[in-house]
């Protein structure tokens, strides 16, 4: 999977991703490789990213919107 993490600032991550964890408005959820398309709101938390070395790494937002759609996955994060 495509992922790209956007702030106003900055693009913080692009690259592609074995997993997803994001901290959504109504409860935490993964995301999978070929996961249906979904458009969500998300909460302060932590997104929690695994890439194609099945190393973690933690981000940081306090809000933000995630859409995914055919394995490319946007994050446009506060």
């Amino acid at each position: 999977m495509f992922l790209e993490i956007i702030t106003p600032e900055e693009k913080v991550f692009e690259g592609d991703v074995k997993s997803l964890q994001l901290p959504g408005t109504e409860g935490s959820f993964q995301i999978l490789n070929n996961h249906s398309a979904i458009v969500s709101t998300l909460q302060k938390g932590n997104i929690v990213l695994v890439d194609e070395n099945n190393q973690s790494k933690e981000i940081a937002v306090s809000g933000g919107v995630v859409e995914v759609n055919s394995n490319h996955i946007i994050v446009l994060a506060e």
